[in-house]
């Protein structure tokens, strides 16, 4: 793996231990014009990396108390969604695929830039499944189950077929939507990640060609960074990290519509 490869990794598996998101978002378009794979093999390859990645992340935040029931109402519905995902992108254009993705970029940056909204709402927010004033808890537990499945089926279905693990749109929906705790809402959504990304990357498995070498050279590194990165995120102001990636988010978007759109403007991509 060349020496922008080992840097990509880094820097993918350092976003994913941080944030508990957002690996993805990078790591596709850096694989497809810094390492120089196709998108159609770039998107398995993230989904690869980035949930081992999420895996080794989640090792540090084990004792937060995650709660594994909410995971496993997010994971069974984002399993079905991620093979519908994984076929509308292969009747995709590799350039308007990427064009989604730039879209996508924005609207994680968009939500890291309005983190701090999201921060307030998460040291307000209820336990999952604890009913409001004038609510019956089973009324509560039937609307965090149906909340549940659709943000569980959405996430799925971009997985699916942007190769993203979906954590940039989890963590709202955990704490503004589902109302968890920030803390939690990290676990919850790395192990969320974790298997998405292996239903997203089984569904990508039929007729599947990639470099593995490179693949798992990749994900070591990753898995390494994100370890480092999960035991040094407590010591950080989560604020400042979200507002540094989100810019980094804007300027690679804006180089992948660049990238992008003049071939899909001529026609050559539709």
């Amino acid at each position: 793996m060349s020496v922008v490869g080992v840097a990509v990794a880094l820097v993918v598996g350092a976003v994913v231990g941080l944030t508990g998101a957002g690996g993805a978002i990078i790591a596709v378009p850096a694989l497809v014009y810094l390492v120089g794979l196709d998108p159609e093999d770039a998107v398995p390859t993230s989904l690869i990396v980035v949930g081992l990645s999420s895996l080794a992340g989640l090792l540090p935040r084990r004792h937060v108390g995650i709660n594994w029931r909410l995971v496993a109402v997010l994971g069974a519905a984002g399993i079905p969604a991620s093979w519908a995902g994984a076929a509308v992108a292969e009747r995709l254009d590799p350039d308007v695929l990427m064009l989604f993705f730039a879209g996508m970029m924005v609207l994680a940056a968009v939500r890291m830039l309005l983190a701090s909204r999201v921060g307030a709402a998460a040291r307000t927010a209820r336990p999952p499944g604890e009913s409001p004033a004038g609510e019956s808890p089973e009324a509560a537990i039937r609307g965090m189950l149906v909340r549940g499945l659709t943000v569980g089926l959405v996430v799925g279905f971009l997985t699916g077929m942007l190769g993203v693990g979906g954590g940039f749109l989890l963590i709202p929906a955990l704490t503004l939507i589902l109302r968890v705790g920030m803390q939690q809402a990290v676990g919850i959504s790395l192990a969320v990640i974790a298997i998405n990304s292996a239903s997203g990357f089984a569904a990508h498995l039929p007729g599947l060609t990639m470099d593995w070498a490179l693949t798992l050279s990749f994900a070591a590194v990753a898995v390494i960074a994100s370890l480092a990165a999960g035991r040094l995120s407590r010591r950080l102001n989560e604020r400042v990290v979200s507002r540094a990636f989100a810019v980094l988010i804007l300027l690679v978007a804006a180089w992948v519509a660049a990238s992008s759109l003049p071939s899909v403007i001529s026609g050559r991509a539709l």
